[in-house]
């Protein structure tokens, strides 16, 4: 068995326990006033604890201007029977409920759902996004399909697609088919794997594609170098800001592979310890790919292993004080709704 200072797995807590933790360390939120698109959160009640809209909106009462959000594929609500294929289109049809159910109400969950398909499926993966189109009703605006992968510690207790997936013949004629159905993509990869991310961005450069966790940054063996880690992170993320149809989500940043221990500590980080720790990272992305190209997220509740919801989002708040209003408006709002397409009124 690991010892407390090895990596133990992205989700050694329960939400429940988690929760408790959380509660430890509450703050006022900075600036309520600031219209926020939760640009990437899960929900799901199964094995790995029950998080879903009332769960969520929960943590939006802390105080933050949270006007939408969206919804990331998380092995969520999956259908048991039927084509293998077409299981996970019951976790955008479940997705597509909560959206419908929020949709004339303050807080508007889910108003962008992204799914799941097997892209390595080829051509066959066509009827599949055909499916998950229809079960969106309305609100499917992308597919992700996890592409992780690591020799190192980051593999404990998870499956990993396989190795270089993005650069597969049979992944990119799935992946083609993406642009012509209206179709983004959210690409979820550790920053060893970045440089196969822009040889995909060459390939097709008509499809719109969000880079999720500011590039899936390691720290966690054998990635502990963190300044040598640090300098090849910011140098393939320079590289990919060069193709216009690349943006990036700010987050992520509290999953337990990145190696920064907040887990250990009997009470949650501050908002000012988070923007400090965090704040190399989500700076180098913005000067990279500009606010247009930039938009945070919680990635709740995977980042609650590290943090409560209130603080992070003060954190964030925090690391762009030195921005223009309308920067800000992009980062915290703008982008997101831009490149989900998402249909919301003006933020007042």
């Amino acid at each position: 068995m690991p010892n407390e200072e090895e990596f133990i797995g992205n989700t050694p807590r329960g939400l429940d326990e988690l929760s408790v933790w959380t509660s430890r360390h509450v703050e006022a939120a900075l600036e309520p006033e600031l219209p926020i698109i939760d640009s990437h959160h899960h929900l799901y009640d199964d094995e790995r604890g029950r998080y879903l809209a009332p769960e969520m909106l929960d943590e939006i009462s802390s105080g933050h201007n949270v006007v939408a959000t969206v919804y990331l594929q998380h092995s969520a609500s999956y259908r048991t029977e039927g084509p293998e294929a077409l299981r996970p289109v019951g976790e955008v049809e479940f997705a597509a409920g909560v959206a419908r159910a929020a949709a004339t109400q303050s807080v508007r969950l889910c108003a962008g759902i992204v799914g799941h398909a097997d892209l390595a499926l080829g051509d066959q993966v066509l009827p599949v996004l055909e499916a998950q189109q229809e079960a969106g009703n309305g609100y499917l605006r992308g597919i992700r399909h996890g592409a992780t992968w690591d020799a190192g510690r980051a593999g404990y207790g998870r499956t990993f697609a396989r190795r270089h997936l993005l650069l597969a013949p049979e992944f990119r004629a799935g992946y083609a088919h993406l642009s012509r159905m209206g179709l983004s993509f959210d690409a979820w990869i550790f920053h060893p794997q970045l440089p196969e991310l822009i040889d995909l961005l060459q390939a097709f450069p008509e499809t719109p594609v969000v880079l999720n966790h500011c590039g899936g940054i390691l720290g966690i063996p054998p990635h502990t170098d963190h300044e040598q880690v640090f300098n090849v992170w910011s140098r393939h993320i320079r590289d990919l800001a060069r193709y216009p149809n690349l943006s990036v989500k700010l987050g992520g940043l509290g999953m337990l592979y990145g190696g920064h221990q907040f887990h250990h500590d009997i009470e949650p980080p501050s908002s000012e310890t988070l923007a400090e720790t965090w704040k190399p990272y989500v700076e180098t992305c913005i000067e990279a790919f500009g606010p247009a190209r930039a938009m945070f997220e919680s990635n709740f509740p995977v980042d609650k292993q590290s943090c409560g919801y209130g603080a992070l989002w003060n954190a964030f708040k925090r690391l762009t004080r030195s921005y223009t209003d309308s920067e800000r408006a992009c980062l915290f709002h703008d982008t997101a709704k831009k490149f989900y397409r998402l249909d919301l009124p003006p933020p007042a």
